[in-house]
């Protein structure tokens, strides 16, 4: 009886474990996904309303039609899985559509919040990514169509279900579907939706050029390391700002002043 109980015990102890080590595993596999996938995406933040982006992040291009967002109004955003080179929303999506409705006011449903289909190579904002048990969820955001703002959930499922691949197995997958533009083509200003990419949109100023000094005054000269209230007092406003991340470039008539960390580094 006693050698019954000791092998009860150890058999017991062994599977508990195999079943820690399998579970670190995961955890491990998960972490080392999840910081990958970190470094590959520099992530948007938005406002807490969703209404508008505090600091952006990569611009990234869809590759894969049949991509649903909800404007930022819906309660929740949409869910799409991408699998097998498509992307749907299947059973996930029915129930989401059902909660967004038990969660709107004044009985309104899914259907009452703008929707739109995205097509390849439009281009959005990642917010969030989350490693899942299942696949990666990426938290997708817009830029304004017609004044609205759209965002979604999708999730690219594992090539083996409930089995966390390595990056260099899994990247490829999510390269089918989104892919960062490179950092020379998102800057620049953005033409209007749908068109051109979607960056932060430039600051117009009026039209109207600064008046030319007096004759005797000699005329304003710009050189390299000055503030952007010196170019402005000796230049005025710029007729357009365009702000890129630690970049801001003003353009005068005549000329475009690039700042890098509030000071003038560049001037053509």
């Amino acid at each position: 009886m006693k050698q019954v109980r000791w092998f009860r015990a150890s058999s017991l102890a062994v599977i508990t474990c195999m079943l820690s080590l399998a579970a670190a595993g995961q955890t491990d596999a998960t972490t080392a996904l999840q910081q990958r996938l970190y470094a590959q995406f520099k992530l948007t933040t938005v406002m807490a309303d969703r209404s508008d982006i505090v600091t952006p992040g990569d611009v990234v291009d869809i590759h894969v039609p049949g991509l649903v967002m909800y404007a930022v109004a819906s309660p929740l955003a949409p869910s799409n899985t991408y699998n097998h080179g498509r992307i749907g929303q299947g059973w996930a999506g029915f129930g989401k559509d059902l909660t967004i409705g038990m969660l709107s006011s004044g009985g309104a449903i899914a259907a009452d919040y703008p929707h739109r289909t995205f097509v390849p190579e439009e281009k959005c904002w990642i917010t969030g990514i989350q490693v899942q048990k299942d696949g990666v969820l990426f938290q997708l955001y817009s830029d304004p169509y017609d004044d609205t703002r759209y965002y979604a959930n999708l999730k690219i499922l594992f090539p083996k279900k409930n089995a966390i691949p390595s990056a260099d197995e899994f990247l490829p997958k999510v390269a089918e579907v989104l892919t960062v533009i490179a950092q020379e083509d998102q800057g620049g200003q953005a033409a209007p939706p749908p068109v051109g990419s979607p960056v932060l949109t430039p600051v117009t100023y009026g039209a109207i050029p600064p008046p030319p000094p007096p004759n005797d005054v000699p005329p304003p000269t710009i050189t390299l390391g000055q503030s952007i209230s010196q170019v402005t007092t000796s230049f005025g406003q710029p007729l357009r700002e365009v702000k890129l991340r630690e970049k801001v470039v003003f353009f005068y008539k005549d000329m475009k002043v690039t700042f890098a960390n509030g000071r003038v580094s560049n001037v053509e």
